[in-house]
């Protein structure tokens, strides 16, 4: 009963109609300049950290900044890594329960540029998207500070799951994404069964498949300067393993 006290009660404290899930592990040098770039902007968005234990000390500087912001910054803490999917399925289903209308993926590392977070949203709001999706691929998008083989690895590997899944979202793989709430109610999170890059994939082909309109925005990506990168080689297999194995569930 106290849970669902609590639930009801940052429902009603909410003004916002849009929350940003950011999942972090060990992002201690970028959490508190991330938080306060997204309060800075001139729309009103809240935020969801989901951290999967961060030894470096990210959550406890996370309960630090809800002093100052209050009901603004939410925290959900996890034990130990268990992987991007998962992390954004569980901030999902966090920000349905309270009642958010717009719902968005970023990363904590500054790849993706705050700012643009109001291009999102003006594209689910104002301009019919049920999806959208800040992409590099499309005109007006961009890399910066890339090395050029990164580059090719993934663009091509953008083009060969359109190839594989024949669905025409340019920029497959993007974290950087806006949701309606519909679209998340509607589509089976439980089903969603890949934890790195293809869950990305995955995600935007089960949005595909279910009929809603998906529309990408160009937006440039800045490697991160601060911090480690998560990607792995494992990461990159699961991603061009598994578009085969959605292939598969298609049929």
């Amino acid at each position: 009963m106290k849970c669902i006290n609590y639930i009801r009660a940052s429902y009603i404290r909410k003004v916002s109609d849009s929350i940003v899930i950011i999942p972090t592990y060990n992002e201690i040098g970028n959490i508190e300049k991330m938080v306060r770039t997204v309060f800075s902007l001139s729309k009103e968005f809240d935020i969801l950290i989901v951290d999967d234990g961060s030894p470096d000390g990210t959550a406890a500087m996370v309960k630090e900044l809800q002093q100052e912001f209050g009901s603004r910054l939410h925290l959900s803490e996890r034990e130990g890594k268990q992987g991007l999917g998962t992390a954004y399925i569980h901030g999902f289903n966090i920000s349905l329960g309270k009642g958010y209308e717009f719902i968005f993926e970023m990363d904590c590392d500054f790849s993706h540029d705050p700012k643009d977070l109001l291009r999102l949203y003006d594209a689910c709001a104002n301009q019919g998207a049920d999806m959208s999706v800040g992409s590099r691929y499309i005109k007006g998008g961009k890399i910066s500070n890339w090395p050029i083989g990164r580059i090719l690895m993934s663009y091509f590997a953008s083009v060969y799951v359109r190839l594989i899944l024949w669905f025409n979202v340019k920029d497959t793989t993007a974290g950087f994404v806006c949701y309606r709430r519909n679209v998340l109610e509607t589509i089976d999170l439980v089903g969603i069964r890949f934890v790195g890059y293809a869950f990305q994939i995955e995600m935007k082909y089960t949005v595909h498949r279910n009929g809603f309109k998906i529309k990408e925005v160009p937006i440039t990506f800045i490697d991160r300067v601060i911090g480690e990168s998560k990607m792995s080689s494992r990461i990159f297999k699961e991603a061009l393993f598994g578009v085969l194995i959605m292939k598969g569930k298609r049929v």
